[in-house]
């Protein structure tokens, strides 16, 4: 007799941290239903990504808008009625003036009841550990305060970004640079936005060419921000002038501003290398190592951070957006 396996709940929740005369602090909520301490955390909801989810939980249980930061281990476990459960975590800081395009684009979100979160606490990282009444919290605590005293938690995001769904090159007879996005493509460019959102991006910077314009299109106009567009980062200014690409994106990869670039499939091979420069052992996740490299519509979020020898990538991870349905 065959056994079907309970459903996975999935979640997603934040480590939300800053820093204190010199050492780190982290929010702890308190829920009365339970009678523990843990991570703001929930489920997701029908259609939505995990980052979105991140930062509508945080907001939800603490009050705070934030801004998601590197990737954390993600907890797995048993709920009271036999599902199992498994909560993504970033590492996240409280939004500032600077972050107020992307909130802007988020959806508004209602704070939780006292019945919900009576309590929402600041302590120290040792004080945490006495706190957290599930041991599985405490390993994303361990790393949240490794990545601190190794100067590589405080990041900005380089979101490397392939355009959306595109009308058939044969079903087209005016040229690439006017060849638009399929339904599915716009739809891929609506879904970003949330995902954009989540990560604080400030920056739109883009090929010109119409399906890379119209994939950021949506995010650049709830988040009223301006659109840079960049002649170097189309197919045909690549194949004349591979150098002009990479110095483009050079520029947003060393300067400290959570910036979105998105481009074209040929192009992506030039940006893989360039990143490559700034992977460090000890980065997180890997970049992809084939062609096509991402798919349509689909994103590469880099964590980076500055020292005396430049800039590092402290953790990748890919996004598909998350279609209605």
């Amino acid at each position: 007799m065959s056994t079907v396996a309970p459903p996975m709940v999935r979640a997603a929740g934040a480590v939300l941290w800053r820093e204190r005369e010199g050492r780190l602090e982290v929010a702890l909520v308190h829920r009365p239903r339970y009678k523990d301490w843990s991570w703001p955390k929930g489920k997701l909801d029908p259609d939505e990504g995990e980052p979105a989810a991140a930062v509508r939980e945080v907001a939800e249980e603490t009050g705070a808008s934030v801004v998601l930061g590197v990737p954390l281990p993600p907890v797995g476990y048993r709920t009271p009625d036999g599902n199992g459960k498994l909560v993504k975590y970033w590492a996240a800081r409280v939004a500032t003036d600077g972050d107020d395009a992307a909130l802007s684009a988020r959806a508004p979100v209602e704070r939780a009841g006292l019945d919900e979160i009576d309590d929402v606490v600041w302590v120290s990282a040792a004080t945490a550990t006495e706190l957290l009444t599930r041991k599985e919290d405490r390993p994303v605590l361990e790393t949240t305060a490794a990545l601190f005293e190794s100067g590589r938690l405080d990041t900005r995001v380089l979101v490397i970004g392939r355009h959306g769904h595109a009308r058939k090159r044969s079903s087209w007879s005016d040229g690439e640079a006017t060849r638009p996005l399929s339904g599915r493509g716009l739809r891929q460019a609506d879904a970003l936005v949330p995902l954009l959102a989540a990560f604080g991006v400030a920056t739109v910077v883009t090929s010109p060419w119409e399906r890379c314009l119209r994939t950021v299109t949506p995010y650049a106009e709830r988040s009223s921000l301006p659109v840079l567009e960049v002649a170097a980062l189309t197919e045909a200014a690549y194949r004349e002038d591979p150098t002009a690409a990479i110095a483009a994106l050079t520029t947003y990869l060393t300067e400290p501003r959570d910036a979105v670039v998105v481009t074209h499939r040929p192009v992506l091979p030039a940006v893989m290398a360039t990143l490559e420069e700034a992977i460090r052992p000890w980065t997180v996740g890997r970049l992809p190592r084939k062609d096509p490299y991402l798919r349509t519509g689909e994103v590469l979020v880099a964590h980076v951070n500055r020292s005396g020898r430049g800039a590092r990538v402290v953790a990748v991870e890919r996004h598909r957006p998350l279609l209605p349905g």
